[in-house]
């Protein structure tokens, strides 16, 4: 079984609980998502399914939409609802035009962010949340993200406004809220933490945990610009041999290659490499055999 399932997650699982779910709905061992979710948090959750999973890395680097309430007045261990209260401040007087422009001055753009302890990302073959939940803090490098959107609004709680950010992969919304209570003098937290959008996934996509649908394995990489080739072509690619531009390659690639019957047959990117003839020549990034 291959393809691509686009989940509205549930709060209060993992990731990897999905996952698991997958595997014993769907019979197929081979599943994998293009993307962690906080336990607590909803939404967009793109999920691999047997010769899809070699196709993620074309959206687990794809921009995403977020929203959340962010709470004024507290910093938790978690950054989010869920944690432990470490220090609270009287921000009455912080302003939705203050918060407006400390995030215009130092929070959009690129930008460094360090990864929080309670994040997914390894260190020494080890989950950040996992030395965070033995006591241990670990030294973590500053990261550069891109921030395009971060837009905060009121609410009739003065404590608490909404965000809605547009960012790169690898940006920590949780980190964010915590950094727009800094910059204002006191401290925040976020909550309802939901994602609205991973690349060309969108919420509109999506399905249940508990009723999935299969979509096809060449939504893993529909952005990718396209190239028709014949049954001759597609013998080569079967072999893994590089290609000719001249076949079709327009641009810069990656590119996604189809048979002459439509099916996906493999990923393309540029190789650097030039034929005797001097065209220049694109190499196999995937190539999906058939049965693999």
């Amino acid at each position: 079984m291959h393809g691509t399932v686009v989940i509205d997650k549930p709060a209060g699982m993992t990731s990897h609980d999905v996952v698991g779910k997958l595997r014993k709905a769907l019979g197929e061992r081979r599943i994998g998502h293009a993307g962690t979710l906080d336990p607590d948090a909803t939404g967009v959750l793109v999920v691999g399914v047997g010769r899809a999973t070699r196709l993620m890395q074309w959206v687990t680097g794809a921009d995403k939409d977020y929203s959340c309430e962010v709470v004024l007045g507290s910093r938790t261990s978690t950054l989010d609802d869920s944690g432990e209260v470490l220090e609270s401040f009287d921000m009455s007087a912080a302003s939705i035009e203050d918060g407006r422009r400390v995030i215009r001055d130092h929070l959009l753009g690129d930008i460094e962010q360090v990864p929080p302890m309670v994040s997914a990302l390894k260190v020494d073959g080890k989950r950040l949340h996992e030395y965070a939940r033995e006591g241990v803090e670990i030294e973590r490098k500053a990261r550069p993200v891109r921030i395009d959107r971060f837009e905060i609004e009121p609410t009739a709680d003065a404590g608490m406004w909404v965000m809605h950010v547009t960012c790169s992969s690898g940006t920590y919304v949780r980190s964010l809220g915590d950094d727009l209570g800094r910059l204002l003098g006191g401290a925040a937290h976020i909550r309802n933490l939901r994602r609205h959008r991973v690349g060309r996934f969108t919420e509109s996509m999506c399905c249940a945990l508990d009723g999935p649908v299969l979509l096809g394995e060449d939504e893993m990489v529909a952005h990718l610009a396209r190239v028709d080739i014949d049954d001759a072509t597609a013998a080569r690619i079967t072999n893994g041999s590089m290609l000719a531009v001249d076949l079709g390659f327009v641009g810069d690639g990656p590119w996604r290659v189809h048979g002459p019957d439509g099916a996906l047959l493999a990923v393309y990117e540029a190789s650097g490499r030039l034929a005797e003839d001097g065209v220049s020549l694109v190499k196999p990034s995937v190539v999906l055999a058939a049965g693999g």
